[in-house]
């Protein structure tokens, strides 16, 4: 058997930093981190005309110890604007299965309770667990690594992902999901799989019940207002379902919100939000993935703990707790030039490590 990763503590928050539930604290950039090559960085990725790497920066957050320590955003966009998730919202939905899973209506070792799925069906044994951590065993064809970072996404007659979300599956994107086979045996594979993401969301909704209506109101009253994430703006198909492998939309802040409730362990001013060991679960890298995937989070080995939600475009949510860092990074950069967002956000990370402790 093999063994489970050591994994960083998390650090706890300060004393003296409020919580940012209505506002942000602001503070200087701690004075062992390099702020001159911290400003170049930041003029480099929304200098105009845009860089030829990076493209198109909408927004940059640097958090840390609970304060944001930087922030910049391009010139027709601030504070007050929402930018599109992607896949950054397949962590929103794993918050919300843990929510479930705090209060005893979801068992992570249960199946998970797909309505098209009969009790014949070998589908039928995929546990809510395999879902999260992608290993489930079923066909999805969404994009082949190019290494270093970079992507292609399949051409629209390969793929899964076009047709569920802008085809024929985007009136039911999970009713599309519970179509794809199964080709090989839970846990034997790990396979990125958006068409999981939604059937998980949409098992939420069915838990929660009340359709679209109760969806939302369970999303704001146990997740979203917690922790004034105020400008929280998911998306729903026809049938309802909340789109979470995709389409999410929120402000840099609150973006950087999420990442501080999983940097703090799932709590959030003396209040439980996620379930205890969640976070843990979360970011703890599984074999199948070669390290680096863990339960709806990409997990980074190495002596900083980091974990991260990813979406396409270069959208970044790094959390490191060796740091006590959060870092934002929101765009729209093309797949093919996706590693130059890697190559960015692991610079800016190294700035910081003089303040490891």
């Amino acid at each position: 058997m093999t063994a489970k990763p050591e994994l960083i503590p998390l650090p706890t928050s300060p004393n003296n930093v409020p919580w940012p539930t209505r506002d942000w604290t602001t503070a200087p950039v701690d004075s062992r981190v390099d702020r001159g090559r911290l400003e170049t960085m930041l003029d480099d990725a929304f200098a105009q005309p845009a860089p030829e790497d990076l493209e198109r920066t909408h927004a940059i957050i640097i958090v840390q110890g609970g304060a944001i320590v930087a922030e910049r955003y391009a010139e027709d966009a601030g504070p007050q604007d929402t930018f599109l998730s992607w896949s950054m919202a397949k962590s929103i939905t794993s918050a919300l299965v843990g929510i479930l899973v705090r209060d005893g209506r979801l068992d992570l070792k249960g199946p998970m309770q797909v309505p098209e799925w009969s009790e014949s069906d070998p589908r039928s044994r995929i546990t809510i667990d395999q879902m999260l951590r992608m290993v489930d065993g079923l066909r999805f064809r969404e994009a082949e690594d190019l290494g270093r970072g970079a992507i292609r996404y399949y051409p629209a007659e390969e793929s899964d992902v076009i047709p569920m979300l802008f085809g024929e599956g985007q009136t039911d994107v999970a009713g599309f999901a519970s179509g794809l086979p199964k080709v090989a045996d839970p846990e034997t594979r790990w396979n990125y799989n958006s068409g999981g993401s939604n059937l998980l969301s949409r098992l939420v909704g069915q838990t929660v019940g009340g359709g679209r209506e109760g969806m939302e109101r369970f999303m704001k009253r146990e997740l979203f207002a917690p922790i004034g994430f105020e400008s929280a703006d998911p998306r729903f198909d026809d049938a309802g379902t909340f789109v979470g492998s995709s389409h999410f939309f929120a402000t840099a802040r609150d973006y950087a919100r999420f990442g501080l409730l999983y940097l703090r362990d799932g709590c959030w001013d003396g209040q439980r939000i996620l379930p205890a060991g969640w976070v843990d679960y979360s970011r703890t890298p599984g074999p199948a993935s070669g390290g680096l995937y863990g339960a709806h989070f990409w997990t980074i080995p190495g002596s900083l703990g980091l974990f991260y939600c990813s979406g396409a475009q270069g959208q970044r949510i790094l959390i490191s707790p060796k740091l006590d860092l959060v870092i934002v990074r929101l765009g729209k950069t093309p797949p093919h030039k996706v590693d130059a967002v890697v190559r960015y956000c692991k610079d800016l990370v190294d700035l910081f490590r003089a303040t490891a402790n």
